[in-house]
């Protein structure tokens, strides 16, 4: 009788490892669609952690990938080297494709993503601003697009060469027409990878709570080209009257927005930080000025929001970085 029940003890512990292995160890299939900064690192960790990515990019990008795979040096997560996939364009239905490209290169980058090729595969864009959902419903159907927010500082030094700066990485996973165990199981993905990863119900609010504290930081960041340290104490009066816009035009959209907690943020930010729409400037890049100031713009007017502040800078940046 002991035996037996010695025997019923260890099935009963090798069906719940078993189980436990299919609900946090099964082998996901990632596409990552523009392996830079953001999408390079999240390559890399998903990939180490065991899951099969395929990473989407140009000719020579997607060269150095299969031939190098993913170097991560990061104080996080350590330094290493993940091997992964990497292809022009998705030519398999995937479980998931993030979107790390920015926001200026996504039309040329959605080619690499037909919707029949994708299949039923979540896509998962991690953009600025909070326009770019509707648009990627409209093309890859509402059940699909599962919006991200991520906070992180992690930069591409050179195909598949990834430095992560910053001591946290942080996701907000949301999606209003995703059902929630699609986004409760990618949520797993993510977060056994590595980043701290959070399943919010309200996709408007963790989009506006993005774009609250990035629009103020990103335009004058960029319209005067220095870093927040500086902005925050010779342009605070301006930076003041920024976020009180951005939260006047976020409770237009019933999310919540507290002016002096965004404050308090910028001034626990280190002082050398900047956005990266002012490194796309410096850089002599196209800015996402539309997706971040223009949406602003836009959203203030559809409910008609006052955003006097705003408006003059976006169209200051307009003035100065024509191409």
């Amino acid at each position: 009788m002991t035996k037996d029940h010695s025997k019923a003890q260890d099935q009963d512990q090798a069906q719940a490892e078993n189980q436990a292995e299919n609900q946090a160890g099964e082998r996901s299939t990632v596409a990552v669609l523009g392996p830079g900064g953001v999408g390079g690192l999240l390559a890399a960790l998903i990939a180490r952690a065991g899951h099969r990515v395929i990473c989407l990019a140009g000719d020579e990008t997607a060269r150095a990938l299969r031939t190098d795979g993913v170097r991560v040096r990061s104080g996080r997560f350590g330094d290493f080297t993940a091997t992964v996939e990497a292809d022009t364009e998705l030519r398999e239905p995937v479980d998931a494709c993030l979107i790390s490209v920015k926001h200026t290169a996504l039309d040329a980058a959605l080619e690499r993503v037909r919707p029949e090729v994708l299949g039923d595969g979540l896509l998962v864009p991690f953009l600025n601003g909070v326009e770019h959902p509707a648009a990627l419903r409209a093309r890859y159907g509402a059940t699909r697009v599962a919006p991200a927010v991520i906070r992180v500082e992690s930069t591409r030094t050179a195909p598949g060469v990834i430095e992560h700066g910053s001591p946290f990485a942080e996701i907000d996973l949301t999606g209003e027409s995703v059902p929630r165990g699609r986004l409760d199981a990618l949520a797993g993905v993510l977060a056994a990878a590595g980043p701290t990863v959070r399943v919010l119900d309200d996709e408007a609010a963790t989009l506006w709570a993005k774009m609250s504290f990035l629009a103020p930081f990103a335009l004058l960041t960029t319209r005067y080209g220095v870093p927040l340290g500086e902005v925050r104490t010779r342009h605070r009066e301006e930076l003041t009257a920024l976020v009180a816009e951005t939260a006047a035009v976020s409770r237009a959209y019933d999310t919540p927005a507290d002016p002096s907690v965004a404050l308090a943020r910028y001034d626990a930010f280190p002082p050398e930080a900047k956005s990266s729409m002012q490194r796309d400037a410096e850089a002599g890049r196209p800015l996402e000025l539309d997706a971040i100031g223009g949406a602003l713009l836009r959203a203030a007017d559809r409910h008609g929001v006052a955003v006097p502040v705003a408006r003059a800078l976006v169209e200051e940046l307009a003035d100065n970085h024509r191409h």
